[in-house]
């Protein structure tokens, strides 16, 4: 009669040897999407960590986009202001881009190099590129003589030395606008807004 079939044999061993066949293929394509996976993560981390991450600065100063409340109170600080305005960490341009539009001639002072060439398309997109300039650079290393108008966002740790800088830099005519935190010494000659959106104005000649 019909022999049986031994373990291990016949239909069986077929079954397995697939299997075997099969596991290194389902590895491959495993590891292929892991690593595509891996590097789209990696690419969507290198574009969008430059704009969410401190530029290095000697204080930590986090890119923090200007509200539109904040803005508008800024450029309420600069009416019947005239002379060039600097904006000391710009971010992605919008103070400068906003003071242009009303005349000025603006620059932006930014560490984030990401950001700077934001800020320059942005300010080519809005027609305001010919009265505005953004570089890449560390305020300290910055003299901002020249400037009659300074706008800034800082962070509590910066304002004593930022206020000192400014004090021996700046011209007895200058406005100094200072965004979310004020200057710890200067008593303010303007104040606007409420909250996150205050805005204090200085005037050198009086502070």
């Amino acid at each position: 009669g019909a022999m049986p079939e031994a373990p291990g044999s016949g239909n069986h061993v077929s079954q397995g040897a697939e299997d075997e066949d099969s596991s290194p293929r389902r590895s491959m394509w495993g590891l292929l999407a892991a690593g595509g996976l891996g590097a789209g993560l990696l690419a969507v981390h290198a574009v969008v960590t430059p704009f969410v991450m401190p530029a290095l600065r000697r204080v930590c100063l986090p890119f923090v986009p200007a509200t539109s409340a904040q803005v508008e109170n800024v450029l309420r600080m600069l009416r019947g202001r005239k002379g060039a305005l600097v904006d000391i960490g710009s971010g992605d341009g919008r103070i400068v881009i906003a003071a242009a539009k009303q005349g000025f001639k603006a620059v932006g002072y930014e560490l984030n190099p990401w950001l700077v060439w934001y800020s320059r398309y942005r300010a080519w997109r809005d027609g305001v590129h010919e009265n505005t300039k953004f570089y890449i650079s560390d305020l300290w290393k910055v003299s901002f003589s020249h400037y009659t108008n300074v706008v800034i966002f800082g962070v509590p740790q910066m304002m004593p030395q930022l206020e000192k800088k400014l004090e021996e830099e700046l011209q007895r005519n200058a406005r100094v606008i200072a965004c979310r935190f004020p200057f710890p010494c200067w008593i303010p000659d303007h104040t606007t807004g409420e909250g996150i959106d205050t805005v204090w104005a200085y005037d050198l000649k009086t502070s």
